[in-house]
């Protein structure tokens, strides 16, 4: 992927700024972590994240993973996505990422993609973990929605989760509950969490 060491594009231009393609051989874990290390505040993915019902759903996960966690780290991501035409207004379970370069897809998606951009702010859904609970705080949707679980089991299954498991393999109860409250996004046979835990704060935590 293309990745350069400032937000702004003029910046990037300057000598040393750019910082070229840089490999990822390691795990999907931990990848927007090496590349902060790097010195990487502006990265292009090399192709668009793909949805459709025909696309790779692991290829797809990677950049999906990749997206939300430099968007946790408040790195301008350059990517671009497809959904399927009958999508509907499902890029709103993505609308806490950075907003893509570009929408494919929906016969709407310029309206869509508008809005997206429009409404974007950092920390829009996140996970924090506290003594002996998680919990999620989701603006997605307009309002606050908050998810508290104290059972351990919540912990371990976001962690599964974090870069997408077979949904067969995870416990169907735990699973059930993050769908019904849209935290999990199913691509082919795997679910994926959606949530980032947030590792750069624009303001002082208690005001989140």
């Amino acid at each position: 992927m293309t990745t350069a060491g400032d937000y702004d594009p003029a910046a990037c231009a300057l000598p040393g700024m750019f910082l070229g393609q840089v490999p990822l051989p390691g795990p999907a874990r931990g990848e927007a972590a090496r590349l902060w290390e790097l010195g990487a505040r502006r990265v292009r993915l090399p192709a668009p994240v793909d949805l459709t019902a025909t696309a790779d759903p692991s290829a797809a996960l990677h950049g999906l993973g990749l997206v939300r966690d430099l968007t946790a780290r408040a790195v301008m991501v350059e990517w671009d996505l497809r959904l399927d035409p009958d999508a509907g207004e499902s890029w709103r379970m993505l609308s806490h990422l950075q907003p893509p370069a570009a929408l494919a897809g929906p016969a709407d998606a310029e309206e869509s993609l508008n809005t997206w951009r429009r409404g974007h702010y950092l920390c829009k859904c996140l996970w924090r973990k506290g003594p002996g609970f998680i919990q999620i705080r989701d603006r997605r949707w307009g309002e606050l929605h908050r998810f508290t679980a104290d059972e351990p089991e919540y912990e371990r299954v976001i962690g599964r989760l974090d870069h997408g498991a077979l949904a067969r393999t995870v416990p169907k109860a735990v699973l059930d509950d993050f769908r019904a409250e849209q935290l999990v996004l199913d691509v082919g046979p795997y679910a994926w969490w959606l949530p980032y835990r947030v590792s750069r704060w624009l303001q002082q935590s208690i005001a989140i």
